[in-house]
């Protein structure tokens, strides 16, 4: 099964490569990242992270010739590098180690960080690659009009999609690590919201201040949700 994971992480990077989604060390980090998530997680594990990744590059094409025009796109063509795969891919990392070194006893609350962490991802990349589009945003802290893009902006829009983000994620992580549904999965779907809100907050604040750079930024606050969804679900369990 370790062969199998790296052998699909490999070829998955390269035809993201090829087509242009992910730089040279994009691909390579996006490599290891899918390698460490499939080999200590599991394959569930593994093919959530493919599927956010998936719908990832699904919504940096939607739309996209709008989004350079006005200069918001990531790189020069929607292309991710391995600070973007990074910031994104530390949190499930890590807490797919922490599923492999606590065994059995804890994989269910681990899991729930885990997914939690991948819907902090999914709705701060659907925030930024759709709310993007809407022209009314404000700053977060201070409720000030401000252009689209700015960091800390948030919109209507932006604020509906990542809260569908989470919420898609959530039921998909569910199913897959799963195989059922259930009312915890409302856990990792607040947690991903909140997430995706800490980071317009440090955005506007610690990240505009240059205390961190947005791939800490997103790394943090994914780490920050998956914490969140295990101390809520923990009571539970």
């Amino acid at each position: 099964m370790v062969l199998i994971i790296v052998l699909l992480s490999g070829v998955l990077s390269i035809v993201a490569y090829r087509l242009g989604m992910l730089t040279h060390d994009g691909a390579v980090a996006s490599f290891a990242i899918g390698v460490i998530v499939g080999v200590l997680g599991g394959t569930e594990w593994f093919i959530l992270l493919m599927l956010f990744v998936a719908a990832g590059f699904a919504a940096t094409r939607a739309g996209f010739s709008k989004k350079k025009g006005a200069g918001l796109q990531e790189g020069t063509h929607g292309e991710r590098s391995h600070l973007n795969i990074l910031g994104v891919g530390v949190a499930p990392c890590i807490f797919a180690a922490l599923a492999y070194l606590t065994g059995d006893e804890y994989r269910l609350l681990v899991s729930i960080g885990f997914i939690a962490s991948i819907s902090v991802a999914a709705a701060d990349t659907l925030a930024s690659e759709i709310g993007v589009r809407d022209k009314n945003v404000w700053l977060c802290t201070t409720l000030k009009s401000v252009p689209p893009g700015t960091d800390g902006g948030v919109s209507v829009m932006g604020l509906g999609v990542s809260l569908l983000g989470a919420a898609v994620t959530s039921v998909l992580g569910w199913i897959v690590l799963h195989n059922t549904l259930g009312l915890l999965l409302i856990i990792p779907t607040i947690s991903g919201f909140i997430g995706c809100y800490m980071d317009s907050i440090f955005g506007a604040t610690i990240e505009t201040d240059g205390w961190i750079s947005k791939y800490t930024n997103n790394a943090v606050t994914g780490i920050l949700g998956g914490v969140l969804a295990i101390f809520l679900a923990w009571p539970f369990i």
